[in-house]
């Protein structure tokens, strides 16, 4: 497991981190390969401690029903399934048929492949599409950055109460504090940090996890 997108850790220090928390198995090694091999955009992938943060974290709140924005090639999905229950649900939201047909093969091999359901369409219609009521333990957001308030917006009304949303890439690399980075991306992330900020339906922290994870968890 190499150190993708850490931030404020030395290679040796992250080598440690990841030593202390659950050893990597076959199936996760050979993902990560597989999405190291596509090149720079494996920089997409999630780090293996926020891996291993998830996986805890549904098994925590006892997730039964979660939604995933943005599968990539799958790693993410891996753990947050391998924290469900035999009859929970994942729900994953992806675009590329290419980069998710990777996923599909490794979920399979981890055997949790009955646990996913993987819609190739545009996310924000799957979301619309869900039951209004709340119903949902958990979602993690990690797609198209100008997006992130749309999805957010669509996502919070279905949680249940207690439930949580987690949103990745929330530091971007440190550009969130330069003025000078007036980006598209750059901006939806600070549009989206305050946001969520000034929402008084959930409480919400965040984590300097990889590249920035918030937690928001919406009120009782």
């Amino acid at each position: 497991m190499t150190n993708l997108k850490s931030l404020g850790l030395s290679e040796e220090l992250h080598a440690y981190l990841v030593a202390h928390g659950p050893p990597p198995d076959p199936v996760a090694e050979s993902l990560v390969a597989a999405t190291r091999a596509l090149g720079g955009v494996a920089v997409m992938q999630v780090a293996p401690e926020q891996g291993a943060f998830l996986t805890m974290l549904v098994k925590l709140l006892g997730a039964r029903r979660i939604v995933e924005v943005g599968t990539f090639t799958g790693y993410s999905a891996l753990c947050l399934a391998r924290g469900l229950p035999g009859d929970g649900k994942l729900l994953c939201c992806d675009v590329s048929e290419e980069w998710t047909a990777i996923a599909q093969k490794h979920w399979e091999q981890a055997g949790v492949a009955d646990r996913i359901e993987l819609r190739i369409a545009p996310a924000i219609e799957t979301l619309r599409g869900l039951p209004e009521e709340p119903h949902l333990d958990l979602a993690f957001l990690d797609a198209d950055k100008t997006s992130y308030v749309d999805y957010y917006e669509a996502l919070v009304p279905r949680l249940r109460p207690g439930g949580l949303l987690l949103a990745d890439n929330v530091l971007w690399s440190g550009s969130v504090i330069d003025d000078k980075n007036q980006e598209d991306s750059t901006r939806a992330i600070r549009r989206f940090n305050d946001h969520v900020q000034q929402d008084d339906r959930v409480e919400n922290v965040m984590l300097a996890i990889s590249d920035g994870l918030t937690l928001a968890r919406k009120k009782d």
